[in-house]
């Protein structure tokens, strides 16, 4: 926040000029900071050169995150009927139980890698069925309202991961800054990437 491009807070707003540093090499580029590409307004235009940017540069991995994993769902199929450009991977954001219903959604995505983004993260998850998921993010919410993370939530989707072969990444406990509680879980960091995964 404070940034040219967050003039109009959080009114949905489109930056096409931008579109250019998706060339740049960065490895790993995740694509939807404080933005979501399948937003309901977000013309198939504008996202159709995003992705034939991001399939040209095979050079980065792309991480598309959405909280609509239905319109990615429905682009995919318009535009993508084989499946997305194998170096962009497709995720969704599930913050409680309640909104497990996108994971399942996210599973009919034809990707080279799909993910959830467990952040922040603000209930239990309970037993889920990870199959078709390859890579699992959790993390506590940060800022001056943050609400706070128990290690028992963390913990419990970690066992799953583990039990259903899942890669597992903690991003940080969160608090009034991203950084105020750390990355360290049990004493260690947990950065697992995903081994390439299926269609």
């Amino acid at each position: 926040m404070g940034q040219v491009k967050y003039a109009n807070g959080f009114k949905f707003t489109i930056h096409p000029k931008v579109l250019p540093e998706l060339r740049e090499e960065m490895g790993y580029c995740f694509i939807n900071s404080m933005s979501d590409t399948h937003h309901s307004l977000a013309p198939d235009a504008i996202n159709r050169e995003a992705f034939e940017i991001m399939r040209a540069c095979q050079y980065n991995r792309y991480q598309d995150l959405s909280k609509r994993p239905l319109r990615m769902l429905n682009f995919q199929r318009d535009f993508y009927p084989d499946g997305f450009p194998e170096n962009v991977w497709a995720g969704t954001t599930v913050e409680s139980r309640d909104y497990f219903g996108r994971a399942e959604l996210l599973k009919r995505v034809r990707a080279k890698v799909r993910f959830l983004s467990c952040e922040p993260l603000l209930a239990p998850l309970g037993k889920v069925d990870l199959t078709g998921i390859h890579w699992v993010i959790v993390g506590g919410e940060s800022g001056p309202f943050h609400r706070p993370i128990k290690k028992a939530w963390i913990d419990e989707i970690r066992e799953q991961c583990e039990f259903q072969g899942v890669a597992f990444f903690f991003k940080q406990w969160g608090g009034r800054t991203p950084k105020a509680g750390g990355r360290s879980l049990d004493g260690k960091e947990w950065n697992q990437m995903p081994n390439g995964g299926s269609r």
